[in-house]
């Protein structure tokens, strides 16, 4: 009886070792492919980060050190004077003026805002009529020109033929005056910042909420839980991730705003006595009113520490604040935790 030995044809040759092991010998194409599967996803990435190191990462260099440096413009060169400027923007009072402004409108705009967000999302949530006219409504003054919703509310919150004052007026109440009570000028421009973002981080919300399991509401139901306990209980710890993004975020952006108190009256310089001067605008004065732009980076770097420093805060708190599924900061015993994992 005649045994024919098949076997696979391979690219792949075992040749004898010195020591008698045989030593695999890959081809050239499965070289290549094995190089493919390591070096393709680098290369993927690849234009992105190129693209953020030309466009972002060397600007953000080359500030920090104009920051450090008398820059002329006319010339493009600068003489170097250590931390002088950092040391001139801390000593000037604008700049403290500036930072409570700033604090001020961030604190009336980004609360209020993203409580607003989670309800909205929560009600668009639910099943009502018409859910996709509501959840592109919400979305329209994120669509609107951040100039335009400036001059709009500009206008509503005028001092003399305001629409908002004049409404007052008509119900016996008296008039605010929202350019010059520093109080009031924060709170119109909180008004325009929530207007304009509430509905994006309402629909940011609402897709993470979307994507919770409606088994876990059925269960509860059954359980004979409320509208609320599912809301509390389920919905915010599933939320956690997607709250700690949109509080991030919205702490950046706070902290930054410029658009608002910039178009809230003619000259664009934070009031006659910076009532909502920012520190953006004020770094917007320093650099293309005065033409400072050593002194305008160092003001930029110096609100970068802040944002940095606030949203580590921020992290810190939504993580002990926001509980995740497994409950607010329950841990499990390291026994427990061997036992489970037999």
């Amino acid at each position: 009886m005649t045994t024919t030995d098949i076997r696979p044809q391979t690219p792949v040759e075992d040749r004898p070792a010195a020591g008698g092991r045989p030593i695999r010998v890959l081809s050239f194409r499965q070289r290549l492919s094995r190089w493919d599967v390591k070096v393709s996803p680098y290369l993927y990435i690849s234009p992105f980060f190129i693209l953020f190191a030309i466009v972002g990462l060397f600007p953000i260099g080359f500030t920090a050190v104009i920051s450090f440096q008398e820059w002329d413009l006319i010339r493009n060169s600068g003489t170097f004077v250590g931390f002088d400027q950092y040391a001139w923007i801390l000593n000037d009072p604008k700049f403290w003026v500036a930072l409570r402004n700033t604090f001020s409108i961030f604190l009336l705009s980004t609360v209020p805002q993203l409580l607003l967000a989670v309800f909205i999302a929560a009600m668009l949530d639910r099943n009502i009529r018409a859910k996709t006219f509501w959840r592109m409504s919400v979305l329209l003054p994120f669509v609107m020109a951040p100039v335009a919703v400036a001059l709009i509310f500009s206008n509503m919150f005028g001092d003399v033929h305001g629409l908002v004052n004049n409404a007052l007026s008509t119900i016996g109440l008296d008039p605010i005056a929202w350019h010059k009570d520093p109080f009031w000028s924060h709170v119109a421009i909180a008004t325009m910042v929530n207007f304009r973002w509430t509905g994006y981080n309402a629909l940011i919300l609402l897709a993470a909420m979307q994507a919770v399991p409606r088994e876990y509401y059925e269960a509860a139901t059954v359980d004979g839980a409320g509208a609320f306990r599912q809301f509390v209980s389920i919905t915010l710890p599933s939320l956690r991730p997607t709250l700690i993004f949109v509080i991030i975020t919205s702490t950046i952006g706070g902290l930054q705003i410029f658009d608002e108190p910039r178009m809230f009256d003619n000259t664009g310089e934070g009031g006659p006595a910076q009532q909502w001067l920012t520190i953006t605008l004020y770094l917007y004065n320093i650099g293309w009113g005065e033409f400072n732009f050593g002194r305008a980076a160092a003001l930029a770097w110096i609100l970068f520490i802040i944002i940095v420093v606030i949203g580590l805060a921020n992290l810190l708190i939504t993580r002990r604040l926001v509980r995740d599924e497994g409950g607010r900061g329950v841990r499990t015993p390291r026994r427990a935790r061997k036992d489970t994992a037999r």
